[in-house]
């Protein structure tokens, strides 16, 4: 009863501290979501989907110091199993987390490739006035109808994978395909699931290299240089409009005797009423912004969005030099492409993972870092997005504006952030593998010493960290590795990514160094949305 108690107990530690991310998460998502949908087109359906989206894929993510927290609480420091953590109750505890990433997991799965698609055909469809409800839901199903297939595919593809094959040469077809069945029975679907969410995986690996290597240098560089004077920029929008006014006041002198204009003329008139309307319009949102009250409360703040400038940047440079001498490490110590570059220990430290196993003696320090560093992820994503916006190829689809976003825009970047989310788990596990396998496990070793008061040698249990050497009963590995390196070729493709990722985050630090300063109200001229009766602090 003891060994019960004492279990339970330290699973209820473990799922309090989850439930309180999980009401933080909610809060966080509400907050995010509502701060860049478009006012005069928010849709409460939309907004609905990208609040529960966002924060499944955090809830998940946040799963991941709870499966590191439980794995680490069943061995003491010395290297043994604690009493109450038997092969049963070990069992319950990885079974529990397990379950709790095939719940988590599945709904992803549902939201990705059914749930948000369809929001988003729906109110693509119901731009079309003339469109009837009924109208609306098919087209949506219909065009969703291909993202399950992919998804039916996926599962498919990865339920039958043979990560197994049968070492016997004579053995028939029969034998080679029942084995795959007893595979997929005994796996529990665990293969299936894995496939289809290491391939959401992948994509989110790349919108990871497209959009956070990016934001990462971007974010705080911007808030060093900070933005062009308002005041500053007025002056120059002046002196624009008088240079547009008498180029258009010169043309339609040609025309005082009644003579047509050219064509040619023409042209060049209608460019520059073009013009015109558009600095008119920069015109009023500066003045707005030059007298604005939040206007002057940020220019108080300069100061410390300076210093979170710096801060950020030294969080950049730590997680790229990790990430650098992590896969260093692996390109020169590494069991090769066929295993998924899997090292054996640590052959060369990087100081995130040096820090987590320590943080985690100190509970919960670990859990702050980790959500620290998501955060970190989701807020130099976000940086990114809104510098180069939403893309298909060379055609620009959608630019995210605070406040301004329309709701089929705010469903691609809540798509994006999820698939972004999802590899944040990979990036950690790359920052710091040892970690994210074993937690601060521990385990006994026999070592020979040779003792001067007794001839001969003796032997003694020392206790040593867990790492992919360590013996399967001696050390229990996180489910969150079981995910995610269930399939050796998606581990190399991480892998080859994190050096694409290095090689974008030095590429934004010299565009990003080379930019200046943005414009107060940048936007204004290529925002065709944005009303002149609406104006918006830009700069905040």
């Amino acid at each position: 009863m003891a060994t019960s108690g004492a279990a339970s107990a330290e699973l209820v530690i473990g799922w309090c501290i989850f439930g309180f991310l999980l009401l933080a998460i909610l809060a966080f998502c509400w907050i995010y979501v509502r701060k860049y949908q478009s006012r005069r087109e928010s849709e409460v359906v939309s907004t609905i989907t990208a609040i529960f989206s966002l924060a499944i894929a955090l809830i998940t993510s946040a799963l991941l110091p709870v499966d590191i927290f439980l794995v680490s609480y069943m061995k003491n420091q010395n290297g043994t199993f604690k009493d109450w953590a038997n092969a049963n109750v070990s069992r319950q505890i990885e079974d529990t987390v397990l379950y709790g990433y095939y719940t988590l997991y599945s709904v992803i799965l549902f939201c990705v490739f059914f749930w948000i698609p369809f929001v988003y055909f729906y109110y693509e469809e119901k731009d079309d006035d003339d469109t009837s409800k009924c109208t609306q839901i098919k087209t949506a199903l219909k065009y969703t109808l291909g993202f399950v297939v992919i998804c039916a595919l996926l599962l498919l593809v990865g339920a039958f994978v043979p990560l197994n094959v049968p070492n016997n040469k004579n053995s028939t077809e029969w034998e080679k395909v029942k084995s795959l069945f007893e595979e997929l029975g005994s796996s529990h679907g665990l293969a299936a699931l894995s496939f289809s969410i290491s391939s959401l995986t992948l994509i989110g690996m790349l919108a990871a290299i497209t959009y956070t290597a990016y934001g990462m240098s971007a974010l705080p560089l911007n808030l060093i240089k900070g933005t062009r004077s308002a005041a500053y920029e007025r002056l120059e929008n002046t002196e624009d409009i008088e240079e547009v006014e008498q180029h258009i006041q010169t043309i339609k002198s040609k025309s005082k005797d009644g003579r047509p204009l050219p064509a040619r003329d023409k042209r060049a008139l209608k460019q520059f009423e073009e013009r015109l309307r558009t600095l008119k319009k920069r015109e009023r949102h500066l003045e707005f912004i030059e007298n604005s009250w939040w206007t002057k409360f940020c220019g108080a703040l300069r100061p410390l969005k300076i210093v979170w400038g710096i801060f950020f940047i030294l969080v950049a440079l730590l997680f790229v030099i990790s990430l650098f001498l992590s896969n260093l490490d692996k390109a020169l110590h590494s069991a090769g492409i066929d295993s998924g570059f899997i090292i054996f220990g640590a052959n060369l430290s990087n100081p995130l993972n040096m820090l987590l196993p320590l943080l985690q003696t100190v509970f919960p320090l670990d859990y702050i870092l980790i959500t620290i560093i998501i955060m970190y992820f989701i807020f130099t994503s976000m940086a990114g997005i809104r510098n180069i916006g939403i893309w298909f190829f060379w055609i620009r689809l959608y630019k995210i504006r605070r406040g301004r976003t329309r709701p089929q825009a705010l469903l691609f970047l809540c798509m994006i952030l999820l698939l972004i989310v999802l590899h944040t788990s990979y990036m950690i596990y790359s920052l710091a593998p040892q970690y994210v396998m074993y937690g601060s496990q521990n385990y006994l070793i026999e070592t020979n010493i040779t003792s001067d008061n007794h001839k001969g040698n003796s032997t003694l249990s020392v206790p040593k960290r867990c790492d992919a050497d360590a013996p399967e009963d001696q050390c229990t590995v996180t489910r969150t590795y079981l995910f995610l390196h269930k399939f050796w070729f998606f581990s190399a493709a991480y892998y080859f990514g994190n050096w694409a990722f290095l090689g974008v985050f030095l590429i934004g630090l010299i565009v990003s160094c080379c930019k200046g300063k943005k414009s107060v109200i940048e936007g204004v001229d290529e925002d065709s949305d944005i009303s002149d009766d609406e104006p918006s602090v830009y700069s905040a």
